[in-house]
């Protein structure tokens, strides 16, 4: 996965350049995120470290949680989250992870959960065309033909209405505007996944990575 971080949405603003041109951004709290855990190949299969997120009253935590925190010598954490790296050899238990790993104009893919919308029909939850509206028509806001009369059943996967959003989602190639050292914010081109105070990850672009490489080639 390479670079990555936790953070909090806080909202949307404007951003303006000295030539007049304006950039709508989303303001991210991205950190200050601690190493909790060390993943290696030859105990556990995989390169991969475990970071903490966001302040957590300490008797809150059980005794189970409470140990895990210990051996790192970190203050419970309210989030935490695994990130898969080349080597957890670079990294130190305990280590601070902050939001200057990036810097103005490089691409970032930003992970959370969409907001819930409820219970929606098929047209807005998956943007089928309704049928007319006249006088009539019998058929407005209907899902249609759920299948053929053999065999008699429904078959599985049929987009029908149900519950929409509450998922995991992501949005590729963000840009990076404007990062904020001092406060630990990170302020990305365009909109992200979840409400405001939403929890997010921030991770370097999956995309950007496999062009350079394809480039490389």
């Amino acid at each position: 996965m390479g670079r990555a971080i936790l953070g909090r949405k806080i909202g949307m603003t404007q951003l303006f350049e000295n030539d007049g041109r304006v950039h709508p951004v989303t303001v991210i709290e991205a950190g200050p995120c601690y190493v909790v855990q060390k993943k290696s190949q030859s105990r556990d299969g995989y390169e991969a470290i475990q970071v903490g997120f966001g302040e957590m009253r300490e008797r809150l935590a059980t005794r189970a949680i409470g140990g895990h925190y210990a051996r790192s010598r970190v203050k419970p954490k309210r989030y935490l989250r695994e990130f898969r790296v080349e080597s957890s050899d670079s990294f130190e238990l305990g280590q601070e992870i902050r939001a200057d790993q990036w810097s103005s104009g490089d691409l970032v893919d930003v992970i959370g959960t969409s907001r819930g919308r409820g219970f929606a029909g098929a047209i807005k939850r998956w943007n089928f065309h309704r049928g007319p509206m006249s006088h009539g028509s019998m058929y407005h806001r209907r899902v249609g033909s759920l299948g053929a009369t053999a065999p008699a059943r429904v078959f599985k996967g049929r987009k029908m209405p149900g519950r929409l959003g509450g998922e995991r989602t992501t949005t590729l190639g963000l840009t990076v505007v404007r990062v904020d050292p001092e406060r630990n914010l990170i302020m990305v081109k365009g909109a992200v996944p979840g409400p405001r105070g939403g929890v997010v990850i921030i991770r370097n672009a999956v995309k950007a990575r496999a062009a350079a490489k394809g480039g490389a080639a």
